[in-house]
């Protein structure tokens, strides 16, 4: 996750996980350990003899092997009573079964997790399912990944393949089960093996949350049973070719494998489709032969497309997929089909003067804006969830989402390629992925001669799976590390062989390997806070190079989400003791407590006097910071020397309930962080510089903007006004350019030490574009740059916010009315600041709130946490489910920084 100086602290960090895990109780959260499950059968999987057919099973049955006495053969036998059992959905952790069943209490609530029993996992757990088939005509097939660690698996009584070679979570495995079907029920087990992150290549939790007891040990990915005939196709994919920069054509080859099953000569015709294209070709197989068939516009002139639908990233253009479908036919009878969707896209990553890895998507300038993903802690998978975060993620202005290993299922990969969002996958650090750096075993146990082909597997594996993705942008085989001599020509060969369409990097970090050389990245940090003006410095973390893991560490959810994750003991520590360790911050003892945020918040705030005073300054600084953060990167992405290429917000979301690192929350509640991202990330957008006082508009359309007027005024916090300044004739090019619409002077006459600026760019059309609001200080944050550690750069002086304390109560009317259809709602909620004197209404909040007064969640805001002068309104809209209300009105509850919480009606 992130780079550390020594191996000592390598050591350390993970000492105290497994500390963790050791001191648990044995007693389960609730008190009890293990009571019965409510029920102990699992659904039976009815599968179709349709070659070309691909059922997963629909869940197990599973119980720890301390409990079953049976032999894997009885275990693995239709009809076997599997009594007391657990009930396990199709893609399931032990913990996450359990869970489900109520063994357990809410892990993310207070320190539950800590009560979990560790021996109950360090013993294989059985999973069990049963499926039916009606005939044994066809070839039937287990095909799976996501195994964790490793697994033996059996089919009616017999075992069909070692926990020696089903191992790791990513390899790709194919089961000839054929001879063991018999009509009617079958039955497949697996007793899968404990998990230790350091010792198998797998997932692990690295710093980012406590890690749960079971370490992940299950099954993630879907099993599938596959049906078919003579002839399997397999690795079907399309090679897109894009003509840059015109996009006038394109060029499509369509590969596949053609697989005779049988022990004799037959005859294959492979039969295709894209769009109205059409082709076909009879491919002779010997027995147990295996073709590569390939068609491309050479042989077939309808795979060159003209004027071909290009797939963009969100607020670049559209995202429109094309759909493959293969069919493998002998003697007229349908054999086996294969189906892939794909988009057509160009990406190119070259390293630009100054070292840094500059993408290019279909010829334009990329500057990658993401967060980091954290799938959910017992990697349970919840589509609409995931969609969720990834609309949060458009809505903020983001393009781009890394995943630091944790590699979702395929529909992941088809929500970002359908939302228009970027992902940056790869392999994770400080366990056994990166135990292979110099043969030491720094960052997890050295690796082994068995590890080596694990490896080249799982790439292979991802490679395949990933490759027809337009979403997909690169892949990063190291992480913290680049890979050694052989581990990375192992890679390169998979991805090689799977026809890896996009850049393929190094390392996350600064790292070179042998074959790729430089990554072109920064991990420079920080993981802790730092102020704001700090991103402006082209140095260490600041706004230069791509940095693919930063931010300002902490980032404290709202008062709701707070109540839902801690008890009142928990809460009043919360905001009273800085020292005090924060079990929702993180295992690592550099990130125990919120010592340094702490510090920075009663030095540029004042020290909190409650917990909701500690919360709404905690809002204001991650939105100023937050901000500050994206708007750096986007004021120099077009600098001649030394420019920004990238960034990744650290991170996007968090897999628990957190107090740091997320810019939404576990239950997509949004802070501080998350409008301080969206008002950064704006289209068209003006934005202050704390570095040199200029005042940027900063365009991200493609097209350039001409006629604008900025202007900047500044404000005591009692509304007096000290300044004021307006440029007309603005104009700036598009795709992230930037132009200075003016300067603001280095001092005011009479200005207090605490002031705001209010910035408000119009079209030529007189409306309003964007409106930016910023709290500053005439004493400026100082840093003690040559103190600077990993994690973050010491503060030797912070800024005057004090006077915003003073800020007199301003009272704002807001009036709401609500239009429903088709299971979508839209509140539309007027704002006015209505008090009679000048001063203005800070960072004013809306939330939308059910009749018991909690978060409809998720929701997305037209715009939110807004500032308004006396007389000012503004309008915003809010859209989401309507079940999100569970069946009552709607209400608006409206607070803000020197604004009286009121909450009215939204009917």
């Amino acid at each position: 996750m992130f780079p550390r100086p020594s191996p000592t602290r390598r050591y350390a960090v993970s000492a105290l996980v497994l500390g963790l895990l050791g001191s648990l109780t044995s007693g389960a959260w609730a008190g009890a350990r293990h009571p019965a499950p409510s029920h102990g059968s699992a659904p039976t999987t009815r599968v179709p003899s349709a070659a070309g057919t691909g059922t997963p099973l629909q869940g197990y049955a599973i119980q720890s092997s301390a409990k079953v006495s049976d032999s894997p053969a009885a275990v693995s036998s239709p009809g076997y009573p599997a009594r007391d059992w657990y009930p396990a959905g199709p893609r399931s952790t032990v913990m996450a079964a359990l869970l489900a069943d109520g063994v357990y209490a809410d892990p993310f609530f207070s320190t539950n997790q800590q009560k979990a029993a560790k021996a109950d996992f360090q013993v294989p757990w059985w999973y069990r399912s049963d499926f039916t088939v009606e005939d044994t005509a066809r070839r039937t097939f287990l095909d799976f990944s996501g195994v964790i660690s490793a697994a033996d698996v059996y089919v009616n009584g017999h075992q069909v393949a070692k926990a020696a070679d089903i191992t790791g979570a990513y390899p790709h495995h194919e089961l000839d089960v054929t001879s063991l079907i018999r009509p009617g029920t079958n039955t497949v087990a697996f007793r899968v093996q404990p998990n230790e992150p350091n010792k198998n290549l797998t997932m692990g939790w690295i710093d980012w949350l406590q890690p749960p007891a079971d370490r992940n040990m299950g099954i993630v990915r879907d099993v599938v049973v596959r049906r078919g005939g003579p002839v399997a196709l397999r690795d079907a994919h399309v090679v897109t070719r894009l003509a840059v920069p015109s996009l006038a054509s394109a060029d499509l080859t369509v590969k596949a494998r053609a697989r005779n099953d049988t022990g004799a000569a037959v005859t294959a015709e492979i039969t295709g489709r894209i769009g109205a294209t059409t082709f076909t070709r009879q491919v002779p197989l010997a027995a147990h032969q295996t073709k590569t068939v390939v068609f491309s516009p050479a042989d077939t002139p309808g795979l060159r497309l003209t004027s071909p639908k290009v797939w963009w990233p969100a607020g670049m253009g559209g995202q429109p997929l094309y759909g493959l479908d293969l069919t493998a036919s002998v003697a007229g009878t349908t054999s086996d089909t294969a189906h892939e969707t794909f988009g057509i896209r160009d990406v190119q990553a070259p390293l630009n003067a100054d070292g840094a890895r500059q993408y290019r998507i279909n010829g334009r300038r990329l500057l990658v804006k993401g967060g980091g993903w954290s799938p959910d802690e017992f990697l349970r998978w919840d589509r609409t969830y995931a969609e969720d975060r990834l609309k949060y993620a458009v809505d903020m202005g983001l393009n781009t989402i890394r995943l630091e290993g944790h590699l979702e299922p395929d529909e992941f990969f088809d929500l970002a390629d359908r939302h228009g969002v970027l992902t940056l996958p790869g392999w994770e650090c400080c366990d056994k992925w990166e135990g292979q750096v110099n043969g030491s075993g720094e960052s997890g146990d050295p690796w082994t001669a068995a590890d080596y082909p694990v490896a080249k597997a799982s790439m292979a594996a991802e490679a395949a799976r990933l490759r027809d993705h337009p979403s997909v942008l690169s892949f990063l085989i190291g992480s913290d590390y680049a890979p050694d001599a052989t581990i990375e020509k192992s890679y390169l060969d998979a991805l090689e062989a799977a026809d890896w369409p996009t850049p393929v990097v190094s390392s996350a970090s600064d790292r070179s390997s042998p074959q790729l050389g430089s990554s072109g990245m920064k991990m420079t940090g920080p993981y802790d806070w730092v102020p704001p003006g700090y991103w402006y410095a082209k140095r260490e973390g600041g706004a230069t190079g791509f940095n693919s893991e930063t931010s300002a560490g902490p980032s404290i959810p709202t008062l709701d989400t707070l109540h839902r994750m801690m008890t009142p003991a928990e809460l009043d520590t919360l905001w009273k003791d800085p020292d005090a360790k924060q079990y929702h911050r993180s295992p690592s003892p550099v990130f125990g407590t919120l010592k340094i945020y702490d510090a920075a918040l009663t030095g540029r705030y004042g020290a909190p006097t409650s917990l909701a005073d500690y919360v709404r300054k905690a809002q204001l600084a991650q939105y100023e910071n937050v901000r500050a953060q994206f708007e750096a990167y986007d004021r120099n992405a077009t600098d001649s020397a030394k420019p920004s290429t990238g960034v990744i917000h650290w991170m996007f979301n968090s897999g628990w309930t957190s107090l740091h690192w997320q810019l939404t929350d576990r239950y997509l509640d949004q802070g501080g962080a998350y409008f301080g991202a969206k008002k950064a990330n704006e289209p068209l957008h003006v934005q202050y510089s704390y570095d040199d006082r200029s005042v940027v508009v900063v365009n991200h359309r493609h097209t350039a903007a001409t006629g604008l007027t900025a202007r900047a005024t500044l404000f005591d916090p009692d509304g007096t006004q000290r300044y004021d300044k307006t440029v007309t004739g603005v104009g700036v090019n598009g795709d992230g350019a930037h132009g200075t619409a003016l300067t603001l002077p280095s001092s005011v006459s009479g200005l207090s030490s605490t002031y705001l600026l209010r910035l408000v760019l119009t079209g030529a059309d007189g409306k309003e574009v964007s409106r930016n609001v910023y709290w500053l200080s005439t004493r400026p944050d100082t840093l003690d740059w040559n103190g600077t550690t990993w994690y973050y750069t010491p503060t030797t002086g912070y800024a005057d916010l004090k006077g915003l304390g003073s800020m007199a109560p301003v009272p704002v009317s807001a009036t709401a009315a609500t239009k429903s259809s088709d299971g979508t709602s839209t509140t539309t909620v007027t704002l006015r600041n209505t008090g009679g004197g000048r001063t203005p209404a800070l960072l004013t909040d809306v939330r939308l709130v059910d009749g018991q007064g909690k978060p409809v969640l998720p929701v997305r805001w037209s715009d939110n946490q807004v500032s308004l002068w006396p007389g000012e309104s503004v309008t915003l809209t809010a859209t989401y489910r309507t079940a999100g209300l569970h069946g009552s009105a709607p209400r608006v509850r409206v607070s803000g920084w020197n604004t009286p919480e009121r909450t009215v009606p939204a009917s």
